[in-house]
């Protein structure tokens, strides 16, 4: 007798990105609100990561680190946006600009020194 009938290893499991996207619009989008720098960077961070690895789970991309770097190509685009539209977004537009240059780094960092076969 099976203990976990319709059960078999080729259903696949619950994918945990879903999660992480969820956690990150809403940190992100409170942090730019509030003004709030660490807040808002790290909710940039946690969403365009989440987002990156969610398109490497499903196949959409062959690697997380060129849709990491994309995004951090618009975010750096729309926070230098933000800091020469008004003055009252500056200094919301260097938090999502600063968020944007860490993403680079860290993709360039990974596409350097991570094996796209060691991401999964």
């Amino acid at each position: 007798m099976n203990e976990q009938p319709g059960l078999s290893d080729q259903y696949r499991m619950a994918s945990p990105w879903p999660m992480f996207v969820a956690l990150g619009i809403p940190i992100a989008e409170l942090g730019v609100l509030f003004d709030v720098f660490p807040v808002a960077v790290a909710g940039l961070l946690l969403f365009c990561g989440s987002v990156a690895g969610l398109l490497r789970e499903s196949e959409y991309v062959s690697s997380p680190w060129l849709a990491m770097g994309v995004f951090a190509v618009v975010l750096v685009g729309i926070g230098v946006a933000f800091v020469f539209t008004d003055v009252k977004l500056v200094t919301r537009g260097y938090a999502v600009a600063t968020a944007g240059v860490v993403l680079a780094v860290g993709a360039v960092g990974g596409s350097l020194f991570l094996p796209d076969d060691a991401v999964v």
